[in-house]
């Protein structure tokens, strides 16, 4: 890419439809009617957004802060994957699924914090080419974009054209951290100054690296415009899977009926929010041993499981994370509800400690505490729970070998890049949300385990809130005991 942010974006040569004559280029831009854009209204997200990029300022006085949106990622030839903004991008701005691609927050350093301009490529006017003849960009091709205007009153948030950004990249006013991951291009820009400024070949990131693990962290408690993002990606989410369970005729019918639970649970998503915030997950039969089964080619049998992990990513970008495992012909065997409700035993041990002031850490163990005791009493280990519970042993997690909780919030799996003692030894404060998901899983090929459980796997997830005196399961509403979801088939 050339060393200039505002370069004209790729257009494909055999799509493009730059005028032969001026005669053409005269007649499409002329003769529209004049256009407004509605009153503009503040949006709830806003105040929160100043918040957190009030934080963020109070870590890194004295430093510039970029926080690129990303541009649109290639899936094939010209052809891009469906764009989503960088959370952290998202997460400071407020700016959800609307986004620009190629936006860039940046916050400029003062006397008493940072000033912030956001960035974005405004809409071309009729006199240019770009609004038709730019099959990237162009509003004939990609629809229009919102004014500066428009975005700055919705978003409570200077914003400026891209063009001007260029100008930024050359100051050396201050020192300059960007969030690495988010834009390689403009990534690599900043470190080019980096080196000509330094007259070196040695490149330092350590700095961009704590900004990215401070924006990380930043997550990790969720304020109350968050909180209620979650309920609702909860609730659009509980009527995927209604939606799912409605179509069951048409998934048993079809030879690759996974496919159509995906489709299903899709539809909604597109409907309620902006997509769902991973792939969807439906692994009937022994594909639900396979913990990331996003292959969903496999046809869906009465008599066996479906396990359906899925969630729904709204506008704010914030997504549920939730899983059931579902009886196809509606009734649990008795070794299927021996297994489902083992694991639900271990997700209500798990729950039943969360308050604040324990560690993150403790709620994998009291679940994984439920899933030995299980498996010794079935005779599956060749030691007892307490034996098996020992940090050498660990012979049950044989049949979980995942985790069992993670943040959940603007990125499924949130807060990725926080420290270990801030996450995984963290202790638990009112506002974090994250998962409770133990399951068992009993491979069709594991000769430790009888025949009847062999091709089995059951996992059970919920969205955990913390609260002041203890802890609220978001998703209660979602039926999970083996009596409910029976009962919720069979409505």
């Amino acid at each position: 890419m050339a060393d200039d942010y505002t370069t004209e974006p790729r257009a494909t040569g055999n799509r493009s439809t730059v005028p032969v004559s001026t005669t053409f280029q005269d007649y499409i831009s002329s003769q529209w009617a004049e256009r407004t854009e509605g009153k503009p209204r503040p949006g709830e997200q806003g105040p929160f957004a100043a918040a957190r990029r009030k934080r963020i300022s109070a870590m890194h006085p004295g430093k510039r802060l970029i926080v690129p949106a990303g541009g649109a990622k290639t899936r094939s030839n010209d052809t891009d994957y469906a764009y989503r903004a960088n959370s952290a991008f998202a997460h400071l701005t407020g700016w959800g699924s609307d986004s620009v691609p190629d936006s860039v927050l940046v916050m400029e350093p003062t006397a008493d914090g940072h000033d912030s301009t956001l960035y974005f490529r405004k809409a071309a006017g009729r006199d240019s080419t770009e609004f038709y003849a730019n099959p990237e960009i162009g509003e004939f091709w990609t629809g229009r974009r919102p004014s500066l205007a428009h975005v700055a009153y919705d978003l409570g948030l200077q914003t400026a054209d891209l063009e001007g950004f260029s100008a930024v990249l050359d100051s050396t006013d201050a020192d300059t951290l960007i969030v690495r991951e988010a834009d390689r291009d403009l990534t690599d820009q900043v470190d080019g100054r980096r080196l000509l400024a330094a007259d070196t070949e040695a490149l330092e990131t350590d700095a961009d690296a704590e900004l990215a693990r401070d924006l990380s962290e930043l997550r990790l408690v969720k304020d109350d415009y968050e909180v209620h993002q979650m309920r609702l990606a909860v609730a659009a989410t509980k009527q995927g899977f209604d939606d799912v369970i409605a179509d069951r005729p048409a998934i048993l019918a079809h030879s690759r009926g996974e496919r159509l639970v995906e489709g299903t649970f899709n539809r909604r998503a597109r409907a309620e929010g902006n997509a769902v915030g991973y792939d969807t997950i439906a692994a009937s039969g022994d594909h639900a041993c396979v913990l990331h089964w996003t292959r969903n080619d496999g046809q869906v049998v009465p008599g066996d499981l479906i396990l359906i992990d899925a969630g729904i990513e709204l506008d704010s970008l914030y997504t549920a994370d939730i899983t059931r495992t579902l009886p196809v012909s509606g009734t649990f065997s008795e070794v299927q509800r021996r297994v489902y409700e083992a694991v639900r035993e271990a997700a209500d041990a798990a729950f039943a400690i969360v308050r604040p002031g324990i560690r993150f850490h403790e709620i994998h163990e009291a679940a994984m505490a439920v899933i030995a005791q299980k498996t010794a009493e079935w005779g599956l280990l060749p030691v007892t729970a307490e034996e098996s519970l020992q940090p050498e042993q660990q012979y049950h997690r044989r049949y979980m070998v995942h985790g069992t909780s993670h943040h959940v919030g603007i990125d499924v799996h949130d807060c990725a890049q926080a420290r270990r003692d801030l996450y995984l030894d963290g202790v638990l404060e009112p506002g974090m949300v994250f998962t409770i998901e133990p399951g068992l899983y009993f491979q069709p090929d594991d000769l430790t385990v009888p025949e009847e459980l062999r091709g089995i796997g059951v996992r059970i997830e919920d969205n955990i809130l913390v609260t002041a005196s203890g802890a609220e399961n978001l998703s209660i509403g979602i039926p999970r005991t083996a009596d409910d979801v029976e009962a919720w088939l069979k409505a």
